[in-house]
C-alpha cells in the first residue's frame, strides 16, 4: 500500500494519477491535512517515505494561497513528486506529469495562439514529456486544426445516437450498454423514446446542419434491419444531412453484422463505418467474451467491402491479459492483410466498472504494452495511415495513450470533435452526453465561469424510456436555448 497526505486538495488529483502510473498495481490511500509541515509526503513499500517542503521547491509558506498560488505550488509538488518515482523507478513515463486525457488539446492551444514548433515541443519536455510522445502529439495537433479549421465550429454542431445494447459484454467494458438478449422484447419501446429524443433535437436545430453525424454505442448493429431502417429513416427526415461532412455507425461487434443489415445501412448517406475485432487472437476473444471468431471478423470486413463500403474503421487493443508482443505482431499481420482505411489503437484501460476491473485483473508489463504501441504505429504508418486523434484515460495501461491513424481524406472528424471539445455535440440515447460550446462564458452559483455546459441522460434503460420527455426539457431548457440565444432558464 501507498499512502499519500497532502496539505491542500488542490494536490491530490495529479499526486494521485502520478502514483497510480508508477504503481499500477498498488492500493493508494490519500489523506489531507492542512496543519502538516509538508506540502506532500509519500508513505512507501517498504517503509520508506518522501516529502517535500515549501523551501525544497523554493516556494514561501502561505497560508491562505489565491487561485494563481495554489497553481504554481501544484505543478511545482506534482513536478518534485514525480522526480523522486522516476529516480525510485529508474525510469520515467512517456507523458512525463500530464495527467489529463487531451494532451493535444494543449498544443492545440498553443497553435492557436501563434507558438512556434520547437517552442511547443520544448514546453512539453519540461513537464517530463517525452521527445517521441511530444512530437506525436504535436503531429496529431497539427492535422486536427487543419481539419477542424474547415468546420464552424461555433455555430456548427455534431450529432451523437446511442445504442446501448451489444451481442455480449466484453470483460474490460465500462461503457453503458446491455446484452440484446436481456432486452429484445424493450428494443421497440427504446427506439420509441430515442425517436421522439431525435425528432425534438431536429425541431431544436431546425436551419442549421450536423457537420457529423455518429451512431455508437453499445453495438447499433444488434438492431435488427427494420430497426435500423427506422432509426436512420427517422435521422435523414429530421436533418438537413447535405452538407454533412461524415456519418458514422459503429458496426463495431462482427457477431451482430448481416448483409441485410448492411444494404439498410447503404440506402442512407452513411459514409463510415467500424468492424471492430480489438485482437486477431481467437484465445483472447475467448477470454473476453466477444462471442465470434477472427474467421468472422474477415468474413464481416470483406462483406462490407463487397458492398460498397470504402471508408471502414478497426479497433485493437493493446495489453490485453495474456497477450504478448508477438501476439499483437500476428493481429497486426492480419489487420495488414484486410488494410482498413483507419486504425484506433487502444491501450488497455481498467476500470471498476468493468468486468477485469472487479477481478483485480492487470494489463501487461509497461515493456510488452510499449513494443505493441510501437509494432502498431509502425503497422499503421506501412499501410499509409497517419495519426489523426489521441487521446487518454485514467488506468490506462502502461501510462500509455489510444491513437487513431487515418488515410489523409479518411480521419473521423467526430472523434477529433469529441476529444478536443471544439463544437457542440448534441447526443440522444440512454447514457448519452450532450456537450454545449457557448459563445460567451457564463458564471455559475459558485461563481466559476464555464465555456461548455454538459447534459447527461439517465444511463437506466428503463429510466430512459420512463422519463424521456424530461430529458427533453432538461435539454432545451439547460442548454439548447443558451447556445440559440435564447435563455429561458
Amino acid at each position: 500500500m501507498i499512502r499519500i497526505e497532502s496539505k491542500r486538495n488542490k494536490f491530490t488529483y495529479n499526486i494521485y494519477h502520478i502514483v497510480k502510473a508508477f504503481y499500477p498495481g498498488e492500493e493508494v490511500e490519500q489523506k489531507v491535512d492542512a496543519q502538516q509541515e509538508s506540502l506532500v509526503t509519500l508513505h512507501m513499500p517498504g517503509d520508506s517515505s518522501f516529502s517535500v517542503l515549501p523551501e525544497e521547491i523554493g516556494l514561501p509558506v502561505i497560508q491562505d494561497p489565491d487561485e494563481r498560488q495554489l497553481q504554481t505550488e501544484k505543478w511545482a509538488v506534482t513536478r518534485r513528486v514525480y522526480q523522486y518515482l522516476a529516480e525510485r523507478n529508474k525510469s520515467g513515463l512517456a507523458w512525463g506529469i500530464l495527467t489529463g486525457v487531451r494532451p493535444t488539446k494543449l498544443i492545440m492551444q498553443k497553435i492557436e495562439t501563434g507558438g512556434g514548433r520547437e517552442d511547443i515541443l520544448r514546453s512539453f519536455q519540461e513537464d517530463f514529456v517525452s521527445r517521441e510522445k511530444a512530437e506525436l502529439a504535436y503531429e496529431i495537433a497539427s492535422r486536427e486544426h487543419e481539419i477542424l479549421s474547415r468546420l464552424d465550429c461555433t455555430e456548427g454542431f455534431s450529432l451523437y445516437v446511442g445504442i446501448p445494447f451489444c451481442p455480449s459484454v466484453c470483460s474490460y467494458c465500462s461503457f453503458s450498454s446491455s446484452p440484446i438478449d436481456q432486452w429484445r422484447d424493450r428494443v421497440d419501446a427504446y427506439l420509441d423514446a430515442l425517436v421522439k429524443e431525435i425528432r425534438a433535437l431536429g425541431k431544436m436545430t431546425a436551419g442549421r446542419t450536423p457537420d457529423t453525424v455518429y451512431i455508437g454505442g453499445g453495438t447499433p448493429t444488434t438492431l435488427e434491419p427494420e430497426q435500423l431502417d427506422r432509426l436512420l429513416g427517422t435521422i435523414t427526415e429530421c436533418f438537413d444531412l447535405g452538407r454533412t461532412l461524415e456519418f458514422t455507425i459503429e458496426a463495431g461487434r462482427p457477431d451482430s453484422i448481416t448483409e441485410e443489415k448492411l444494404r439498410v445501412i447503404r440506402n442512407y448517406p452513411v459514409t463510415r463505418i467500424s468492424v471492430n475485432p480489438q485482437t486477431m487472437q481467437q484465445k483472447t476473444l475467448d477470454l473476453v467474451g466477444r462471442r465470434h471468431t477472427v474467421e468472422d471478423v474477415e468474413n464481416a470486413f470483406h462483406m462490407a467491402r463487397k458492398l460498397g463500403f470504402d471508408n471502414i474503421n478497426m479497433d485493437l487493443i493493446a495489453g490485453l491479459p495474456g497477450e504478448t508482443a508477438a501476439d499483437m505482431r500476428d493481429t497486426l499481420a492480419k489487420v495488414e492483410a484486410l488494410h482498413p482505411d483507419s486504425l484506433t489503437v487502444h491501450a488497455l484501460a481498467i476500470k471498476r466498472a468493468a468486468k477485469f476491473g472487479q477481478e483485480g485483473r492487470t494489463a501487461q508489463l509497461h515493456s510488452e504494452i510499449s513494443r505493441m504501441v510501437e509494432d502498431a504505429s509502425a503497422c499503421a504508418r506501412r499501410m499509409g495511415l497517419k495519426p489523426y486523434y489521441l487521446y487518454r484515460q485514467k488506468n490506462i495501461a502502461g501510462n500509455f495513450e489510444n491513437v487513431g491513424y487515418a488515410e489523409v481524406d479518411k480521419a473521423g472528424i467526430y472523434n477529433i470533435l469529441i476529444m478536443e471539445e471544439k463544437q457542440t455535440i448534441l447526443a440522444a440515447g440512454a447514457g448519452a452526453s450532450t456537450k454545449i460550446l457557448l459563445r460567451e462564458p457564463i458564471r455559475e452559483e459558485s461563481g466559476k465561469e464555464i465555456g461548455i455546459v454538459r447534459i447527461e441522460n439517465v444511463k437506466n434503460i428503463t429510466d430512459y424510456i420512463n422519463r424521456i420527455d424530461e430529458m427533453i426539457e432538461r435539454k432545451y431548457r439547460d442548454g439548447i436555448s443558451l447556445w440559440r440565444g435564447e435563455d429561458v432558464r
